[in-house]
């Protein structure tokens, strides 16, 4: 059977654990066939991001066109973007429709600290969203106001779907320990009520790309034909497996990557 095409726009990552590298990886591990669209490119490693140079936005419209004009996607997920004009590129790619099932994961700051995107040129790219999918920071940064606990996740969804999101999943994922007594929970944006999402809290430095892995999958799930809250409950099924299998892994000397195959047992396309 000839696998469905899942694109996804992104930047770059040397040390392969997050961005494209995740994306594609996300995809292989569920059977799909996997498109790339770089915005940037980044010198990284597991402990930081050394240095980033954007792609022109020229060449992204160049590689939409490419993509669109022979592997059209099913759906497509966005990751970092780095620049205003290429959100302007990758919106006027969606408007047009070449970018159907958009999720959008507006990277805003790495697990290291760096800061890989704009506030702005994530804004231009939301209204085209079918589902968006901050964390706490990157929903603080757009909102304006801290988004700390369960309530104000639920309080942030809300609004962000004002942007024009049809669906949008705020991610807790990146608390401590100490505030995930009651596991890693989501607020998810359903178009009528906000659901919190619970599920286990994964203790493991190894958690590098957990935000593209889990867009990549809802874009995935998507392309497969789930409605978006069985999409969802999948990406986090998914990316909770992927940080267990690496729990204990020793790749580089900080955040490491996930176990995004599988290796360490269980199936990476992840039947329920």
């Amino acid at each position: 059977m000839t696998p469905p095409v899942v694109l996804t726009v992104a930047g770059s990552d040397s040390g392969a654990g997050a961005g494209i590298q995740a994306d594609l990886k996300v995809f292989a591990a569920m059977r799909l066939y996997g498109t790339s669209v770089i915005t940037a490119i980044t010198a990284q490693n597991t402990r930081d991001v050394r240095a980033i140079f954007p792609v022109p936005a020229q060449m992204v419209t160049e590689q939409l066109t490419a993509l669109a004009d022979d592997l059209p996607p099913i759906a497509v997920k966005t990751g970092m973007l780095g620049s205003t004009a290429v959100a302007d590129a990758v919106s006027v790619a969606a408007r047009s429709g070449m970018l159907p099932n958009l999720v959008v994961d507006p990277v805003l700051v790495s697990t290291s600290g760096r800061r890989l995107g704009v506030v702005n040129a994530i804004e231009r790219l939301l209204p085209y969203a079918m589902v968006a999918t901050p964390n706490r920071a990157e929903a603080s940064a757009i909102l304006g106001w801290t988004v700390s606990t369960a309530d104000d996740m639920a309080k942030a969804a809300g609004q962000l779907a004002a942007t024009g999101s049809r669906y949008v999943v705020v991610t807790g994922g990146d608390a401590d320990a100490e505030s995930s007594a009651d596991g890693a929970v989501d607020a998810l944006w359903t178009g009528a009520e906000v659901q919190l999402l619970r599920g286990p809290w994964v203790d493991t430095r190894n958690t590098h790309g957990t935000g593209c892995s889990f867009s990549a999958a809802i874009a995935g799930r998507l392309a497969l034909g789930d409605a978006v809250p069985d999409a969802v409950a999948f990406a986090k099924k998914y990316v909770a497996r992927a940080l267990l299998g690496a729990q204990n892994w020793e790749l580089g000397g900080g955040h490491g990557p996930l176990d995004h195959h599988g290796w360490s047992g269980g199936d990476g396309r992840g039947s329920d």
